[in-house]
């Protein structure tokens, strides 16, 4: 008499990402919640979010986790590059040596958006790269698609349609969008920029 075979269930890859604003991590926990895949997403918001403290717990995830995402908003890193102290090396330059660092693991992919992540929201109504300076700028260029927006758990979360919803029709637009443009280039910083496609890309969303 032939025995059964045991069904195995399909190992869940896990994924985590590290991200320095609520923003990152209110879309990362939609995304989780709209796409049906067997895979563990774990975003995490560190505590202390100097440069350094988050490449130490990329490092630290690193270790349990088939990929960890990195993502910065440029505009956070240039902001602490005005305020450093004469002398200091600048934030951007700390970056850039952590950036090197990254590249002896192969599980770390770090994601950079200039300025920030609305800059990858954009992207899902226009192929730009336009530098934005500021955020008011960029946040009166999304506000003409997506007039209420607003850097809120509430708007992103609203019960109706919540943001993930409300951009995945136009995700695969998005994607080819920021494909265009180059990854960033740390010599040539007044770019717009979004390396969000990558996440989707590993995940094989959108495809």
């Amino acid at each position: 008499m032939r025995t059964k075979k045991k069904i195995q269930n399909p190992k869940r890859r896990i994924f985590s990402f590290v991200v320095d604003g609520k923003c990152e991590l209110w879309y990362l926990q939609l995304l989780k919640q709209q796409e049906n895949l067997n895979i563990h997403l774990e975003p995490k918001l560190p505590h202390k979010k100097s440069l350094k403290d988050q490449f130490d717990l990329v490092l630290s995830l690193s270790e349990e986790s088939e990929k960890v995402f990195w993502m910065i908003d440029l505009d956070n890193v240039q902001k602490e590059t005005i305020e450093n102290k004469k002398g200091e090396k600048s934030a951007l330059t700390k970056f850039q040596d952590l950036y090197k660092k990254s590249k002896n693991n192969d599980k770390i992919a770090i994601i950079i958006n200039n300025p920030c992540l609305e800059f990858w929201y954009l992207q899902h109504f226009e192929q730009i790269s336009k530098y934005f300076e500021t955020y008011s700028k960029l946040e009166k260029a999304l506000k003409k698609h997506l007039v209420n927006y607003e850097k809120t758990e509430k708007y992103y979360k609203n019960s109706r349609q919540n943001i993930y919803q409300r951009l995945k029709p136009l995700l695969e637009t998005a994607i080819n969008n920021a494909k265009q443009t180059d990854n960033f280039d740390f010599y040539d910083t007044e770019k717009g920029i979004s390396e969000m496609y990558k996440i989707f890309d590993e995940l094989g969303i959108a495809k």
